[in-house]
């Protein structure tokens, strides 16, 4: 799944940009085109799993639960890691597609929060500028 923005090579880490403030208000979200993992607390923070039955339920069954329903892609039990599913596109979920801005952002992942310090470059990002729109 590729994203059909082409203006830096997700893939290539050598095409990521050294990551600076303010630079996220220029860019098209390449890094929401990465997959997400996420824990279960994450999955509580973002209303998917209730506080009560991820204090009270087995994991694989909460994680059968989310993939049979479609809100996660898949659940690694050795390390804890759910793995949000993504658009055809290649998008997160939660990404708007018009505007590049998380439909989430209060209640965004920990992955999603500590990028770009932790990650495949920490303190790098896949950095696209925005285009202007005609």
């Amino acid at each position: 799944m590729r994203s059909p923005i082409h203006i830096v090579d997700v893939e290539r880490l050598s095409t990521w940009t050294r990551y600076r403030p303010g630079l996220c208000e220029s860019c098209q979200a390449n890094c929401c085109t990465m997959p997400v993992e996420v824990r279960l607390a994450d999955l509580v923070r973002l209303g998917l799993v209730d506080p009560f039955e991820a204090e009270h339920e087995e994991v694989r069954l909460i994680a059968r639960r989310l993939q049979k329903a479609g809100q996660i892609a898949r659940y690694t039990a050795k390390s804890g890691v759910f793995t949000l599913p993504r658009r055809a596109s290649g998008d997160c979920r939660y990404l708007d597609a018009a505007s590049r801005r998380c439909t989430v952002y209060a209640q965004r992942p920990d992955t999603c929060r500590r990028h770009p310090q932790v990650g495949p470059r920490p303190g790098h990002c896949p950095y696209g500028a925005r285009t202007a729109r005609a």
